[in-house]
């Protein structure tokens, strides 16, 4: 056995000992930072080859992991824009370069651009609603864009879609006179409703509805603008014999008093100054009861400031406005990948893909295996203080052992070496 081989292991040993003290101080260090992952230290022995009666010291290893798979406790917070996951997945972020990662740490507030950032700078990626209803890019990072909360002029959207849903007098009277999408002054109808819609600039428009029963099972629906009404009539709405601004026939079924196949569902509205409001009627029914509406709700929101954000389970950002309604803004998704414990980790408690790790998948929170978003939470480190003490602890013992080592070895080659004296 070579006494330099001796040494040179206890060097080994003590190498990989000053690694494993290196993770417990950044896990020591970090065991307040939220979303921080602990490191730990796995040795691998090293043999070097021997010769029958001769046996040479090899030495040990070290691989650094990163238990970044291990879910932290989720600490409760004020702050709607603290982000926490319950259960797989990561947040997307960028650096000021745009370069995407990874991350769990999600203290976002407002910068002052208003994009939500965390603490370590990095911006919240997410998929915009204004050009509709986002879908996720599944294997890749297209489409997201920074998290914009702020706000530097009043916003207002137009009315498009709607609802209403009621019940028509199955034993009401037919009406043989001038029905209201005549719009003469002798127009006559069975029921009456009104709607509340937004114009582009978010003016206030207030709709007038008339259903009237024209036969057996049948209706007819037209809707006017209230501000073209005659003075104690309402009929004419503006000019007489000019059209609705929007039409619709209503045919139900005598067996059951719901819609028939052949009926129309819906009701497209003209809106003054405004898009074309698409009026959903499917959930209208004629049964032998009085006029009743059951719900009524109509999109668009008049010029308003956002008041407060709200982040949705499923990762939906909302907007509530001064008059209390709410607005989609964006959709927040997930990240994932086969092998998390496999990411590299960098600075600022993000994530990059490796070659371990395996590529990307893209989803939404509660959707193909990903985990909850919790709005007004933190997930804390997943350090166990006692369990890093207890590793320190290890780790001094160990060290000083294999200097022991390496102490006798440098005693013997100084014998070896005086040996001529």
């Amino acid at each position: 056995m070579s006494l330099y081989g001796m040494m040179r292991t206890g060097v080994s040993g003590m190498s990989a000992q000053a690694n494993r003290l290196s993770t417990v101080a950044d896990n020591i260090a970090n065991s307040s930072t939220s979303g921080y992952k602990r490191s730990s230290t796995e040795f691998s022995s090293l043999v070097v080859p021997s010769t029958a009666g001769s046996y040479n010291s090899g030495g040990v290893t070290t691989a650094v992991r990163t238990a970044i798979s291990s879910q932290g406790v989720l600490q409760y917070t004020t702050s709607t824009t603290d982000l926490a996951i319950s259960g797989s997945g990561f947040f997307i972020v960028q650096d000021s370069s745009g370069q995407p990662f990874l991350t769990r740490a999600g203290s976002f507030v407002p910068d002052g651009q208003g994009k939500l950032v965390n603490a370590a700078g990095y911006t919240l990626m997410g998929y915009s609603y204004a050009n509709g209803i986002p879908a996720a890019t599944a294997n890749g990072y297209d489409g997201l864009e920074p998290v914009v909360i702020g706000q530097s002029a009043l916003t207002a959207s137009p009315s498009a879609t709607g609802y209403l849903s009621a019940n028509l007098p199955e034993d009401a009277a037919v009406v043989t006179a001038d029905s209201p999408s005549d719009n003469s002054a002798t127009s006559q109808y069975s029921a009456k409703t009104s709607l509340v819609v937004y114009d582009n600039t978010g003016g206030q428009k207030l709709l007038d509805v008339y259903f009237t029963k024209t036969g057996a099972n049948r209706w007819d629906v037209a809707v006017f603008d209230r501000d073209e009404a005659t003075p104690g009539g309402p009929f004419p709405y503006g000019t007489p014999g000019s059209p609705p601004l929007g039409t619709a026939e209503l045919e139900f079924d005598s067996s059951n008093g719901k819609l028939a196949g052949t009926s129309d569902t819906n009701v497209a509205i003209s809106v003054p100054g405004g898009q074309t409001l698409t009026l959903d009627l499917s959930a209208m029914s004629e049964l032998s009861a009085d006029f009743t509406v059951f719900g009524a709700d109509v999109d668009g929101n008049p010029p308003s400031a956002i008041d407060r954000v709200e982040i949705a389970g499923d990762g939906t950002v909302y907007a509530q406005y001064d008059d209390g309604s709410f607005r989609a803004l964006y959709r927040v998704p997930l990240a994932d990948v086969p092998s998390p414990d496999n990411l590299q980790k960098l600075s600022g408690n993000v994530f990059a893909e490796s070659a371990s790790s395996g590529g990307v998948r893209i989803g939404f929170a509660g959707e193909g295996g990903m985990g909850q978003m919790v709005s007004g939470a933190l997930e804390n480190s997943n350090v166990d203080i006692a369990q890093e003490l207890t590793d320190m602890i290890q780790a001094q013992r160990n060290y000083t052992a294999n200097s022991k080592v390496f102490q006798t070895g440098s005693e013997l080659m100084d014998l070896l070496v005086n040996l001529k004296r």
